[in-house]
């Protein structure tokens, strides 16, 4: 099995690019829908969230506020380094336990879709990075767009990841989002038609 770690700044395409290899064929893990389940009342990571940052960011339904989470650790860096140290370890453990599922089922290719792939240390778990790119004001606006944060704030969760120069340096290939969704596309079939070529040339 081929594993591709697939990351990128906010707006920039990650999700996007994600599905167009899903519909490739590929198994896609969605860190971020791990780390709702890792943030779920009654499990380890819920109860050391609120312990460590106190009962003000429990919603109403008991669940994890996590605008008011991100609002507070995005503000803090020691805040963001103490809900990394709780979280980062549950996810990897969790993308882990899928990877062998998927190698049981007889998956090729399996894609971690991860914003933080690098500042967690999990492209260890990986072949090969693939990031996607965008400018930056366009990867802002995009995001604002989507979670109605206000561009202030998505530039402040920007500012809190590892650089996109030193993200695109560090990753094997990269998508540039900043076009078309067809040219997206044609790059996703690019890069998908080498890998297929790679995975070939691999087997005995």
């Amino acid at each position: 099995m081929v594993v591709i770690g697939l990351t990128g700044g906010p707006g920039t395409g990650k999700s996007t690019v994600a599905s167009m290899l899903a519909r490739r064929g590929a198994a896609v893990i969605d860190a971020d829908r791990l780390g709702h389940q890792a943030y779920a009342p009654g499990t380890e990571g819920w109860e050391a969230l609120v312990r460590t940052f106190g009962p003000e960011i429990v919603a109403p339904d008991g669940t994890i506020d996590r605008r008011r989470l991100g609002t507070l650790v995005f503000s803090d860096p020691e805040k963001l380094r103490q809900l990394n140290t709780i979280i980062h370890p549950i996810i990897r453990r969790m993308v882990t336990e899928q990877l062998e599922k998927f190698r049981r089922e007889g998956v090729r290719v399996a894609v971690i879709e991860a914003a933080l792939l690098f500042e967690a240390g999990w492209d260890d778990l990986v072949d090969e990075v693939w990031v996607t790119d965008a400018p930056p004001e366009l990867a802002v606006a995009r995001y604002a767009a989507r979670t109605g944060l206000p561009e202030e704030e998505v530039r402040r969760r920007a500012a809190a990841q590892l650089d996109a120069r030193e993200k695109v340096r560090r990753a094997h290939r990269m998508v540039d989002t900043s076009g078309s969704l067809a040219d997206v596309e044609r790059q996703v079939d690019r890069l998908w038609e080498e890998l297929a070529s790679r995975a070939a040339h691999r087997d005995p």
